[in-house]
């Protein structure tokens, strides 16, 4: 059942090995990008020996603008793979008033809010954030636990 998944419930501490895998990671894998694929795809092994990997709709359907069909989807992140999680209400408040903060300080309407979901599902859950994002990441969740390239 979806439920029993839900870290809002019963989050798991973070050393538990348990990393949300943010969507440009994928995608320099998937389009084996020149520039970032090597280190994306290294850190993304890592992660997955060191525990699970996890995925959440918001960047299910990032990554899915690749792909014509849900099958194809399905394949390039298999469920067995990737736990997929449902977003958790309490990531939802802390990415509200993470957006906010980002907006008073002068952020640009641009910067879509999934970013900022994707942050707070990570930060909510206790779990590792692999992401090329550090920045931004770091600014508003200064508590997350990061995996990135300049870490």
């Amino acid at each position: 059942m979806a439920s029993d998944r839900l870290c809002a419930v019963a989050p798991r501490p973070v050393d538990a090995a348990t990393t949300l895998v943010d969507t440009n990671v994928l995608l320099d894998v998937l389009t084996d990008d020149p520039k970032w694929g090597e280190w994306s795809g290294s850190a993304l092994a890592e992660a997955r020996d060191a525990g699970s990997l996890v995925i959440n709709p918001i960047v299910y359907a990032e990554v899915s603008v690749r792909f014509t069909r849900v099958e194809e989807l399905d394949e390039a992140l298999p469920a067995g793979d990737f736990l997929r999680e449902e977003l958790p209400y309490p990531a939802g408040f802390l990415a509200g008033k993470a957006y906010a903060r980002y907006r008073r300080l002068g952020g640009v309407k641009r910067s879509p809010l999934a970013d900022f979901y994707i942050g707070a599902h990570a930060a909510v859950c206790r779990y590792h954030l692999l992401t090329r994002d550090g920045t931004r990441y770091r600014t508003y969740f200064p508590n997350l636990s990061l995996v990135t390239p300049d870490a």
